[in-house]
């Protein structure tokens, strides 16, 4: 039997308005498990602060003076998902044996924690939650949100479909999640590099219970840019096919322009020249684009920048 000290890590931005209710069930989920043997009563609930502007911090230590389970870490500023997920995972790291992150909207299904649990006694070092369906989302959203799992696999990184940032990780998978340096993070990536046996626990995704959705489209396009710049270089190998193609191209129209030449054929119009020009134009600036975010992560990957600083950890294990 492995031992049993499970940690839930729970990032939060300006949760107040669900934030009591959260608490209230992954702390009802816990004592339930404690009751029932399979993790051990030095278990904790941790909240990481990723610089609320709300109530939030508050809330957390609230609930940390009133009950000794809940645990929280307050980041010094905001530093997005990632990173504050990142600084509870590591953070927790020497104290647990087992975590498992997730939201703190409560839209993944707390009762797939028992199954992680099982699994991770049958050996498992990481545990992955993943949507049975998407039928609570939108059209919209379930296009968009399945037409990037694929486009990420098509890349080169090798992500796990339907899953986000719900999971169980061992303390041996989580020392290893510590080796990797990167600033840029893009965690659904980096943990299935680690390796180790794995496993997947299906669920159905509720509505969030209060609050409004930390992802709006402008955000959920940049984490997939990010994404995908972060775990593969695919797009820069596209840019050369590309400029490959457009070079066969002209010299297909250099060909063409000869023969009509011979033939006495004298194109009337500028719109074909107009189109071209466009065309060019717009992959040149693409190709700028793409390169463009590659050297500005490798300016920000040399600067060394910490990736978060913590501000207070409250914590009565410690």
């Amino acid at each position: 039997m492995r031992d049993n000290i499970l940690y839930f890590v729970i990032p939060c931005y300006n949760e107040e308005a669900v934030l009591v209710d959260t608490a209230k069930v992954v702390y009802e989920k816990t004592v339930k498990l404690i009751e029932q043997k399979k993790i051990s009563e030095k278990s904790r609930i941790v909240f990481v602060n990723d610089g609320s502007k709300d109530a939030t911090w508050e809330i957390i230590k609230k609930l940390h003076e009133g009950k000794e389970i809940f645990a929280g870490i307050n980041l010094s500023r905001n530093r997005g998902h990632q990173n504050a997920l990142l600084a509870g995972l590591l953070t927790v790291k020497d104290d647990a044996d087992m975590v498992v992150s997730m939201d703190a909207d409560l839209q993944d299904d707390i009762n797939a924690v028992d199954e992680m649990i099982e699994k991770y006694h049958d050996g498992c070092d990481i545990v992955y939650g993943v949507r049975s369906k998407r039928e609570t989302d939108t059209f919209f959203k379930r296009f968009t949100a399945e037409s990037f799992y694929k486009v990420m696999n098509m890349l080169g990184a090798n992500t796990i479909y339907n899953h986000a940032d719900f999971r169980l990780m061992s303390k041996r998978a989580l020392n290893e999640l510590a080796g990797y340096s990167e600033v840029n993070l893009f965690l659904r990536g980096i943990i299935p590099m680690i390796g180790f046996k794995t496993d997947v626990v299906y669920y159905e995704r509720g509505e969030r219970l209060a609050g409004e959705s930390k992802y709006p489209l402008k955000k959920m396009l940049s984490f997939s840019i990010e994404g995908i710049t972060s775990l593969s270089v695919k797009p820069l190998s596209m840019i050369t096919y590309l400029g490959i193609g457009v070079f066969l191209i002209s010299i297909i129209m250099l060909l063409y322009s000869v023969i009509q030449f011979f033939r006495g054929v004298t194109v009337a119009g500028w719109a074909s020249i107009i189109v071209s020009i466009w065309a060019i134009g717009g992959l040149i600036l693409l190709a700028i684009g793409i390169t463009g975010a590659y050297i500005g992560k490798i300016y920000l990957e040399t600067k060394g920048r910490p990736r978060f600083i913590i501000d207070e950890y409250l914590n009565n294990n410690k």
